[in-house]
């Protein structure tokens, strides 16, 4: 929230060719209370002196000579490229009005003044600037936390990725209908099979010639939602060696507890297992 302090200390520029209305609107401030107050008779300095101090609002006569507010508000665009012009419009003429706000400004006071409605309006838009300024902060602030979250992200996403290739083959992931939707190493090539984009699945390449009892078994753990862990299944190639792999996998559920699919990792483990057969 937005405290009296701040809005007491925010900056303001008078801006009107007329010495007596700067005199009398610096004089109706301090008296409420603001303390960051500057003033300026001369239209063409506005730009540099916003430029430099980035004033929360801009008390901004509309009728001078030789630049008028209209052809200020033009410039102030250039140096507020977010669009948000902080200016309240000071006018004589009714049919101004509807021209300034187009034009940009946030609202309007008309000569003579009444200062208890000026005080109002000054006070009312200096709270939404302000607003404004800190929505824009911690939205910068929100931008910087989301760059590091996923670089953060990303880091621990290569890490995890490392270790699996250090301590697997591959790493895999399906999705609630079986499809295949995240593979790290080999797979494709380890496994035999291939990718069919018409159909947007993974199919067997049936020249291999799986234990077909192992298979079933591992599909009636898939099909049974069930986690299973280092379960070795083999294969006979067609130069007629045999070749074993290990897998293990676990069921994913979303936060409402939807089943969301499996997501493992597997080793060929041929060297292994041929050892274990030579030594029995």
């Amino acid at each position: 929230m937005i405290s009296e302090h701040d809005i007491l200390n925010a900056g303001i520029l008078i801006v009107d060719d007329q010495q007596s209305n700067v005199l009398l609107l610096g004089e109706m401030l301090r008296d409420a209370g603001y303390t960051c107050i500057t003033a300026t008779i001369d239209p063409h300095a506005v730009c540099e002196l916003h430029r430099q101090n980035r004033y929360d609002l801009i008390l901004l006569d509309l009728q001078m000579p030789d630049r008028d507010g209209f052809q200020v508000m033009e410039d102030l665009k250039a140096i507020e490229t977010d669009g948000y012009l902080p200016v309240l419009v000071i006018t004589a003429q009714p049919s101004h009005k509807l021209r300034a706000l187009a034009a940009g400004a946030k609202d309007f006071v008309s000569k003579p003044f009444n200062l208890v409605e000026v005080r109002t309006r000054i006070h009312n838009l200096l709270e939404v600037r302000l607003l404004y300024r800190e929505l824009e902060h911690y939205n910068k602030q929100l931008e910087q936390t989301v760059l590091e979250r996923t670089a953060e992200l990303r880091e621990s996403e290569a890490r995890f990725r490392r270790l699996t290739e250090l301590s697997s083959d591959w790493y895999w992931e399906q999705d609630e209908r079986g499809h295949f939707t995240k593979m790290f190493g080999p797979v494709l090539d380890m496994l035999g099979i291939r990718f069919d984009e018409a159909l947007d699945n993974i199919w067997d390449d049936r020249d291999i010639g799986w234990n077909e009892t192992e298979r079933d078994i591992l599909k009636a753990n898939l099909a049974g939602r069930r986690p299973f862990l280092d379960f070795v299944y083999s294969r006979t190639n067609p130069d007629g060696l045999q070749q074993y792999f290990m897998v293990s996998g676990e069921p994913m559920f979303d936060l409402s507890g939807r089943f969301a699919g499996y997501r493992g990792i597997g080793k060929d483990v041929t060297e292994t297992m041929r050892a274990k057969e030579a030594n029995n």
